[in-house]
């Protein structure tokens, strides 16, 4: 069984920065990843690395304001996000699938945190 724990989310102000902390325990030796879900609106993907780190992919959303990194002695995944925008806001979940690659689907993710909420003004 895979068990994830978010934490970091807060309110911040436009062009303010948060990092997000994911703890996995359990088999967790593949894929993770971040999604997020605003009111009123589907969950989308984030940003996703695999076991190793060298494969790592970011929404265009995203690209080049949020860092992902992965701690594998620590288990521990990180979301380093910065110039954040009122449209960041949204629950910010941590994901997790078996076998490596990644995919930009959330049904294709069968383990998830409970969320953490990342609430930013303008």
């Amino acid at each position: 069984q895979v068990r994830l724990v978010e934490s970091g989310g807060g309110l911040v102000q436009a062009g303010d920065s948060l990092k997000l902390s994911c703890v996995a325990s359990g088999r967790t030796f593949s894929t993770m990843g971040w999604f997020r879900q605003a009111p009123g609106k589907e969950r989308e993907f984030v940003a996703a690395t695999t076991w190793s780190g060298a494969d790592v992919a970011y929404a265009n959303s995203v690209k080049n304001r949020f860092t992902l990194s992965r701690d594998n002695d620590k288990r521990t995944m990180y979301l380093q996000m910065n110039d954040l925008k009122p449209e960041d806001t949204a629950v910010y979940y941590c994901s997790y699938r078996p076998g490596d690659g990644i995919t930009r689907l959330s049904t294709r993710w069968p383990y998830w945190g409970q969320g953490t909420q990342v609430t930013v003004s303008a």
